[in-house]
């Protein structure tokens, strides 16, 4: 080696540093092999977020960073805030923003899993929709029973709607993010009246109509809650609706599941 060759050797060397103890972790989770976690506060009290550079991979009501790791087979690191636009994004979705952009990273679900929850993103703030609607609206009309199992199983509920999904027969039913009172709790945050809606599904009611516009809708339907008490039209079935000469609401399409409803 020549002295000049040695020069540059030892000024190399000089150059040398220790990458920072942050780096590893933080390519980690950009690349999706590990997991940030933050505390994101609710109307149903704290829940924690998990997410990565493929999307939000968990929301949960306590810190769930050992079950989350068993889950999804990643390490999970617990930091103080979800980052700015992220949790901006989450707010916006929470207050009805059904167009804001969230990434999620639902690696190891099934097609099926996928299906039922880009469907339950299209229930608005303020609406429920029927397991049969979903399924109908799915192209797997049958499948009623599945799409309960494929919600509960939702690993980012809240920003996935699942709360907005009710029994066949209208009655609230149950909820993996804290149970049937927190699923309320929730609706209610969102301008719905749980107890009413209960009490209308107890008596048989399915569909409300008007009869200036004989169309009829589900009963949550923001068009139906414009319904005046002198208009309002109830049915027990889609069949008795259509007998009736009213035709279904272009926008909750209540005749998707309507056979589901009237079993």
């Amino acid at each position: 080696m020549t002295t000049d060759e040695r020069t540059v050797e030892a000024a190399m060397a000089d150059l040398a540093a220790s990458a920072p103890p942050t780096l590893a972790p933080s390519v980690l989770v950009e690349v999706g092999l590990a997991d940030r976690m933050a505390r994101l506060d609710t109307v149903i009290g704290p829940l924690y977020v998990a997410w990565n550079g493929l999307g939000v991979s968990g929301v949960e009501s306590v810190d769930f960073a050992a079950t989350h790791a068993e889950r999804t087979g990643r390490p999970v690191h617990v930091v103080d805030a979800l980052p700015a636009d992220l949790a901006r994004a989450i707010e916006r979705r929470l207050g009805g923003d059904r167009r804001v952009r969230i990434d999620l990273d639902l690696r190891g679900t099934t097609d099926f899993e996928r299906d039922v929850w880009r469907k339950a993103l299209d229930i608005p703030r303020g609406e429920v929709r029927p397991y049969g609607w979903i399924a109908a609206e799915i192209g797997r009309p049958k499948a009623v029973r599945a799409v309960g199992t494929a919600l509960g199983h939702n690993p980012v509920p809240l920003i996935v709607p699942c709360h907005r999904v009710v029994r066949t027969d209208g009655t609230i039913g149950q909820y993996s993010l804290g149970g049937p009172r927190n699923k309320r709790t929730i609706l209610a945050s969102e301008g719905l009246d749980p107890d009413a809606m209960e009490t209308l599904a107890r008596s048989g009611i399915r569909y409300i109509g008007s009869d200036t516009t004989h169309v009829v809708c589900l009963p949550s339907c923001h068009a139906a809650k414009r319904i005046t008490a002198a208009h309002r039209v109830a049915f027990r079935s889609m069949d008795r609706a259509r007998d009736a000469g009213y035709r279904p609401c272009r926008e909750c399409r209540p005749a998707s599941g309507s056979a589901a409803a009237a079993a």
